[in-house]
């Protein structure tokens, strides 16, 4: 147990033949309570310096620890928000591939299409245009051909068997 200013105050000595002098020893415990009750208020007083220190330290502990958290959920949070950006951005272009590729399957049915079409009007204009040569051929064949000369003679009998009806010569038969 530690000694008291007051346990320094009371202590006795015995006394024996040619001892110290009584007031010199009082006056230097006096001196040492004074001294001793300084010390101890410092003491108190860096105790309440150390406790409020140590509330500080604490305080600041966790508050440390609080911002730890704090930047570990942000930290993930920032990663979540990433993996999902990601996961978004991934989709999106999958999403327009899978649009463009059907633009381009889309582009390239119209372009068969197309290119089908234009066969078949080089069909069509192929064949017209043989018809259509064979027809001028035949007409041709028909010009140069000497039946004109008897034709004049049996149309005039076709004419003479049609009933009388106004007839003009624009007319066509």
């Amino acid at each position: 147990m530690p000694l008291t200013p007051l346990d320094i105050h009371n202590k006795e000595f015995t006394r024996k033949f040619r001892g110290y002098d009584e007031d010199e020893v009082n006056e230097f415990l006096d001196q040492i309570i004074k001294d001793f009750e300084m010390l101890l208020r410092e003491n108190r007083h860096q105790q309440e310096l150390i406790e409020n220190m140590q509330s500080r330290v604490d305080y600041f502990s966790s508050m440390e620890e609080t911002l730890n958290k704090s930047i570990i959920v942000a930290q993930e949070a920032a990663e979540e928000v990433k993996a999902n950006a990601a996961k978004e951005a991934s989709l999106i272009v999958k999403q327009a591939e899978r649009d463009a590729e059907r633009i381009v399957d889309d582009a390239q049915r119209k372009a068969h299409r197309a290119d089908f079409e234009v066969e078949q009007m080089r069909k069509k204009i192929e064949l017209y245009r043989n018809r259509f040569k064979v027809l001028i051929d035949a007409q041709t064949e028909l010009l140069a051909s000497n039946d004109w000369d008897s034709f004049e003679p049996a149309r005039r009998e076709v004419l003479d068997e049609v009933p009388a009806v106004a007839y003009n010569d624009d007319d066509v038969i």
